[in-house]
C-alpha cells in the first residue's frame, strides 16, 4: 500500500521523545518541572466564560458563516484599527479554528507547487511542516545571537530567486521572544513590494510586549503594504484560551474568497460558542489581559535574571510572548558522567533524567545549541527548575 508522499514528507516532532521521557517519569511519581508549555497558566477570565454559556443558552448552536459570525469579523476588525491604525472590512476577514488552521488555509491558498517560502530561524516548528503540506519549498534563513535572532534585507536577499513567493514573520517571536522594531520592518517591507513578495505575518503574540514595547504589523506600511502582508492571529495566548480554537486571517479580498472556499471544504466554520466568546474577549473588558502581561513582564526578569547567572548559559532578554531562547554553546562538548553533550537534544536528555526538568532542544526551531524555556508557569517553578538547571551544568566537566 502506497501512501501520500506528501504527508510522508512531513517530520515528526523532534521533541516527541523528550515529551513522551517526561510524562513517563510523571505517571511513575517523580517531580518534574516542564518549561515546554506553549499556552498560558491562567484561566479563561469569567466574562468570556459567561459570553460562552450565554450563547449556548440563546440557542448559538448550528453553522454560522464559513468566515465567522460578523459581529466577530466587526471586533476583528475594530480591535486593527484602533490598535494599529488599518482598516479591514469584513470580507478581508476570515475566522478559523485556531491561529494554526489559519496558516494551514494561508499555505495552501497562496503556494503553487515549488513556490519558495523565505522562513528565518529559529522558527515556530510547525512553520516549516505546514509549507511543505502545501507543496511549498522551504527556505531557511538563518538568524544569529548578534542580530537578536532577527533577518534584515541583507540575510533575505542571499536567498531571494525567482520562485521566492513568501516570506514568514513572526513578531513577538516563538521561540526568542524578539521584537522587530517600525525601522526594521520598514525595510523589510520595502523590500517585499520590491520583489513582490507575499508577507505572512503571524502576530499570536502581539499584546504579549513588555518594557514599553510596540508592535508594527507589516500591513501598516501603506496600501501596497497591505495588500501583500497577510495577517494571523488569534486569542488564544492573549486570552488564555487555546483551547477554544480561534483564529484569523486578515489579508486581501481576493485571498480571503480563496481562503473562504478552501474552509468550506475542510472544517466549514469555526466552533459557534467559541466565536462568541472570541467577541466577548475583544470587545469587552482587558483588563485580565493587562494583569497577565504584567505577571508574565515579572517572571521574564526573574528567568532571564537566573538563566544568565549560570555559567555557560546565555540569553538575549526577550521583549514579548513567555518564552526565552537560552545559548547553550558554552556547554556543548562537555561531559556528563562520561556522557558527552553534544547537542541540545542530548543536553535536555540528561537534564530531563538527572535533575528531572523538561525543556525543549532547539533542533526542531531550525537552530543548533539552543533551548526554550516556558515562563508560563509559577515563579516557583522557575526558581526551583534553573536551581535543578544550574546544579546540573556546575557537575558537567
Amino acid at each position: 500500500m502506497k501512501y501520500s508522499q506528501r504527508a510522508l514528507s512531513i517530520s515528526a516532532s523532534p521533541t516527541l521523545a523528550i515529551d513522551t521521557l517526561a510524562k513517563k517519569l510523571k505517571e511513575s511519581g517523580e517531580n518534574v518541572i516542564g518549561f515546554g508549555a506553549g499556552e498560558p497558566d491562567f484561566d479563561t477570565p469569567e466574562n468570556i466564560k459567561y459570553a460562552a454559556i450565554a450563547a449556548i443558552v440563546k440557542g448559538y448552536t448550528k453553522y454560522t458563516p464559513v468566515a465567522g459570525i460578523a459581529c466577530l469579523k466587526e471586533a476583528v476588525a475594530k480591535y486593527y484599527n484602533e490598535n494599529y491604525g488599518i482598516s479591514y472590512s469584513a470580507d478581508e476577514i476570515v475566522i478559523s479554528n485556531g491561529a494554526k488552521h489559519s496558516l494551514m488555509n494561508v499555505f495552501f491558498a497562496l503556494l503553487n507547487e515549488g513556490d519558495e517560502v523565505l522562513l528565518p530561524s529559529p522558527y515556530w516548528v510547525t512553520y516549516p511542516e505546514l509549507i511543505k503540506l502545501a507543496g511549498g519549498k522551504v527556505i531557511v534563513v538563518p538568524t544569529t545571537k548578534e542580530s537578536n535572532y532577527k533577518v534584515n534585507i541583507k540575510d533575505l536577499q542571499k536567498y531571494l530567486t525567482s520562485r521566492t513567493k513568501a516570506l514568514v514573520l513572526n513578531s513577538p517571536s516563538n521561540p526568542t521572544g524578539m521584537v522587530y522594531t517600525y525601522e526594521e520592518l520598514k525595510e523589510i517591507v520595502e523590500f517585499c513590494i520590491q520583489n513582490e513578495v507575499f508577507i505572512i505575518s503571524d502576530e499570536i503574540y502581539d499584546k504579549l510586549i513588555y518594557d514599553g514595547q510596540k508592535h508594527v504589523s507589516p500591513a501598516s506600511f501603506g496600501d501596497k503594504a497591505k495588500d501583500l502582508t497577510i495577517i494571523v492571529n488569534g486569542v488564544s495566548k492573549s486570552y488564555a484560551m487555546t483551547g477554544w480554537r480561534i483564529g484569523y486571517t486578515l489579508s486581501n479580498k481576493d485571498l480571503a474568497k480563496i481562503i473562504t472556499n478552501l474552509q468550506s471544504h475542510t472544517t466549514s466554520n469555526p466552533n459557534s460558542i467559541a466565536q462568541y466568546a472570541a467577541y466577548e474577549a475583544l470587545s469587552g473588558p482587558q483588563e485580565s489581559l493587562k494583569k497577565m502581561v504584567e505577571e508574565f513582564a515579572k517572571r521574564r526578569d526573574l528567568i532571564y535574571e537566573l538563566v544568565n547567572g549560570i555559567e555557560g548559559l546565555s540569553s538575549v532578554k526577550p521583549q514579548g510572548a513567555f518564552y526565552i531562547w537560552v545559548d547553550l554553546s558554552g556547554v556543548i562538548e562537555k561531559s556528563f558522567d562520561g556522557k558527552v553533550i553534544d547537542s541540545a537534544n542530548t543536553f535536555a536528555k540528561l537534564l530531563l533524567e538527572n535533575e528531572k526538568v523538561a525543556v525543549v532542544p532547539s533542533e526542531g526551531f531550525g537552530m543548533e545549541n539552543h533551548m526554550r524555556l516556558s515562563y508560563a508557569t509559577s515563579v516557583q517553578n522557575i526558581k526551583e527548575g534553573l536551581a535543578r538547571i544550574k546544579r546540573f551544568v556546575e557537575k558537567l566537566k
